[in-house]
């Protein structure tokens, strides 16, 4: 048993649990947010960072590894179809029941009645449009949210997609590289760069350099930390025992080490959740149906359509775990009738165009 940890093999992408972590980090973002959306002045977390950010990085850190996979292994064109299937269409239509449902619910529970949902900014055309590229504008749509503890914002969450979707577009461009595909030693400066340039904007060197930069360069790494360990992984082969390494180096990086302690675990962090997901079993509905992107669009909105009806009443458990449940229903609405459609679709595109050549 003990020699087994130690031998190199196929990373079993069938038949591991990823799609169990993502959903697990997606609801820790909810239990988070649940805190700030309630009216708490904290949420819980860990060296300067709430348990949400941790699922994001957590998040980050799965996605540059399978999304450095996709890319490998289809040309260019393939690779971004499939990718802007992924996100966009789940995303645009969670902006619309956003500005075109949800916010009229919201404004008849407070106010009695719609008085100036389509006149008072940001409207809900404004909303849709500001945010329709991914980047978010507008977080609130007009007056609909203003009697809440956490006033004006309809989704809380959104903002990480326009930065992950950056991600995706910088693998794209590095996948055109020879030697991006057959060096790890690329891929591994890169990534060190990418921790220098965090450490840089977390302590305010960065000469200006702010806004949206600030927020890429806090994510980068755990992205490109995914990126590495995929191609070592597909060099070298899948060691256990290296996962399970990786684990407490990861737990002491993260929970010790200010500013650049989780950059510099996202490699661990990732290898870690690869030894993870081959240990923990997932429910076979769970493998089958990746609810996880639908679960993290949709929490923050439920969250605040549940406390303005009276769920924050019953205590901070309770609402959580009924946003939990309303945001599961709206989670596998996405999943069965927009993203698993849309995703099947673009698969068969390229087959297509290949046919009629």
């Amino acid at each position: 048993m003990t020699s087994s940890l130690h031998e190199s093999r196929e990373f079993p992408y069938r038949t591991n649990s990823l799609n169990l972590f993502r959903l697990f980090f997606a609801a820790l973002v909810l239990v988070a947010h649940a805190f700030h959306t309630a009216g708490y002045d904290w949420s819980p977390g860990f060296n300067g960072e709430n348990l949400g950010g941790w699922a994001v990085i957590g998040f980050f850190v799965i996605s540059g590894f399978l999304i450095t996979r996709s890319r490998l292994r289809t040309d260019a064109g393939t690779f971004l179809v499939h990718r802007i299937a992924r996100i966009m269409p789940a995303f645009v239509i969670c902006l619309l029941l956003t500005a075109l449902v949800f916010a009229p619910i919201a404004l008849l529970a407070t106010q009695g009645s719609l008085a100036g949902y389509a006149s008072t900014a940001p409207t809900p055309l404004e909303y849709i449009w500001g945010n329709l590229f991914l980047h978010v504008d507008h977080y609130g749509v007009g007056a609909s949210l203003s009697t809440v503890p956490y006033p004006n914002t309809w989704n809380g969450s959104l903002w990480t997609l326009y930065f992950e979707f950056v991600c995706y577009l910088i693998v794209w461009v590095l996948g055109a590289l020879a030697i991006f595909r057959r060096s790890v030693l690329l891929t591994a400066a890169i990534w060190a760069a990418s921790v220098v340039v965090r450490i840089l904007t977390a302590t305010g060197t960065t000469g200006g350099l702010d806004g949206d930069f600030e927020l890429l360069a806090r994510l980068l790494p755990y992205f490109l930390g995914g990126s590495l360990i995929y191609l070592i992984v597909q060099r070298w082969g899948y060691v256990p025992l290296l996962g399970i390494v990786s684990l407490p180096v990861a737990a002491v990086l993260m929970v010790f080490v200010p500013i650049a302690g989780g950059p510099l675990a996202a490699p661990f962090l990732c290898y870690a959740l690869l030894y993870l997901s081959t240990v923990v079993r997932q429910p076979a509905w769970v493998a089958r149906n990746d609810i996880s992107y639908g679960f993290y669009i949709y929490a923050w909105p439920m969250q605040q359509l549940v406390l303005i009806f009276g769920g924050a009443q019953f205590g901070i458990v309770v609402y959580i775990l009924i946003t939990a449940v309303v945001t599961t229903l709206f989670a596998m609405a996405s999943w069965f009738f927009v993203e698993r459609p849309v995703m099947r679709l673009a698969r068969r595109t390229p087959v297509v165009l290949v046919a009629q050549n």
